[in-house]
């Protein structure tokens, strides 16, 4: 079967009671963005190559505070991730499925999944870094890519953002290469320093979501608003370098 050109987008169990906040709760036309996309593998939940078994499932630290947190806001959260796996053979559309149902399980609903099938010589337009995913994910939640944070751990992530005239912030793990951490805009410790940079209060004039630099922060450091991490820095172009990136299942290099 010959697989679409473009994402699947697919909706999580949005609605649901108890979960979220009603899309645009907050002002809309106010500092916060208008939605906050992330990425899956290595940001919502740990990096397991093409895994299609939901009990391999294992959240990233401080994933559910980082959700929560943009949800107790009012904005939409959508997920935007790249599953090669089904172009290689090596997933099926129903694991993809269950997968995103388990990461659903563990963090409630989200507005909306935006997938790219495909492979990296397929040319399509959706796999990150090409901008695909995110503007199909900002069509669906009808919120302006200009008023739209990425959030992500690696150079394409932040590349697709870019692409999109979204606001890209890296979240590095051991996995993120030094050069795509030296070429991000905005780097945050871990995601829920990531989500409390994204919601600190803006200076006027600044973009939607836009990180807030701390008038007592060095040139070149990001700082968290006061109910943020203590003494946790938030790191901008110059931080240091990651661990270079390494997989146990992959070549090194080899593209997700």
């Amino acid at each position: 079967m010959t697989r679409p050109t473009g994402p699947w987008l697919l909706s999580g169990s949005y609605g649901s009671a108890g979960v979220r906040q009603p899309p645009h709760a907050h002002d809309p036309g106010g500092p916060l963005p208008g939605a906050v996309l992330f990425d899956r593998d290595g940001t919502l939940v740990a990096d397991v190559p093409y895994n299609g078994d939901p009990a391999r499932v294992a959240l990233m630290p401080r994933a559910r505070e980082a959700v929560d947190a943009v949800r107790a806001a009012g904005i939409p959260v959508g997920v935007v991730t790249n599953q090669s796996g089904v172009a290689r053979g090596l997933l099926t559309p129903r694991q993809v499925e269950d997968v995103r149902l388990r990461v659903e399980e563990l963090l409630g609903p989200f507005a909306v999944w935006a997938v790219c099938p495909h492979g990296p010589g397929e040319g399509c337009g959706c796999r990150k870094p090409a901008p695909g995913l995110v503007l199909a994910a900002c069509r669906r939640l009808a919120v302006p890519p200009e008023r739209t944070v990425v959030i992500g751990d690696t150079g394409a992530d932040v590349e697709a953002a870019r692409a999109a005239g979204a606001r890209g912030l890296l979240v590095p793990t051991a996995a993120t290469r030094p050069e795509e951490t030296t070429a991000a805009d905005s780097t945050a410790a871990d995601l829920l320093a990531a989500v409390l940079l994204v919601l600190a209060p803006a200076p006027v004039g600044a973009r939607a979501g836009e990180p807030r630099r701390d008038p007592g922060a060095a040139t070149g450091e990001w700082r968290s608003s006061p109910a943020g991490p203590v003494g946790e820095p938030l790191r901008h172009r110059g931080a240091p370098a990651a661990a270079p990136r390494g997989h146990p299942a992959l070549p090194t290099g080899e593209p997700r």
